[in-house]
């Protein structure tokens, strides 16, 4: 696996490698025990074999003698300009009055600036999110989500699609005959798409900026 590439990974260490890069990309190295409390697990032993792993992978850097030792592999920081292009629901799909066209940049043409490395592959746009659905893969509500413009996605990843005219952020899970549309908070319930349903991905999910 090479750096910036996490696309292999389990969706929870997905997860922890993109807090842990919006925290160094910051200039702020998270403890273990604060990794441990962002993601609820039961022990810092967890947080650490996560991150153990993401170095020996090469997604993260760790410098001997340090406590707060991580840093993000590789050189400066390589800025991209990132429109705003509207939201996207993490819960029930956002009705047609609110869906983003992925057109005109919403949000008053709001652009930001952000370090590349804060995401795999390169996104094209940012959406905002609505709801709660995804929580349990670090994807909040309010959250600006980097999205990689493409039709096409693998099981089990997460997606951004299109479903009857309206936007949703689920991971995706095709089967034999059938698609579904995931969420990762158990008080929702999944999206069924139906035969001659409208349905389309519009990009999966790249990696997420918290602004607070």
């Amino acid at each position: 696996m090479s750096p910036n590439d996490p696309s292999s990974l389990p969706p929870q260490r997905a997860a922890v490698l993109d807090f842990l890069r919006r925290e160094l990309a910051g200039g702020r190295a998270p403890s273990l025990a604060e990794i441990a409390d962002e993601f609820g697990f039961s022990s810092r032993n967890a947080a650490q074999k996560h991150v153990q792993t993401l170095v020996a992978d090469g997604l993260l850097e760790q410098v001997p003698g340090r406590k707060r030792g991580l840093r993000l592999p590789g050189g400066g920081a390589d800025l991209l300009p990132l429109p705003v292009l509207g939201r996207v629901a993490a819960g029930l799909p956002i009705s047609p009055e609110g869906v983003a066209r992925l057109g005109p940049v919403d949000e008053g043409g709001e652009a930001l600036w952000l370090d590349r490395r804060l995401f795999s592959p390169r996104p094209d746009y940012l959406l905002r999110v609505q709801g709660d659905s995804m929580i349990e893969d670090g994807i909040l509500d309010g959250d600006l989500v980097g999205v990689h413009r493409t039709p096409e996605a693998r099981d089990g990843q997460t997606v951004v699609a299109r479903v009857d005219g309206e936007l949703t952020i689920k991971r995706l899970q095709r089967g034999a005959d059938r698609i579904r549309l995931l969420p990762r908070n158990p008080a929702h319930a999944p999206i069924e798409v139906h035969p001659g349903q409208d349905f389309a991905i519009e990009g999966v999910y790249c990696g997420l900026v918290r602004r607070g």
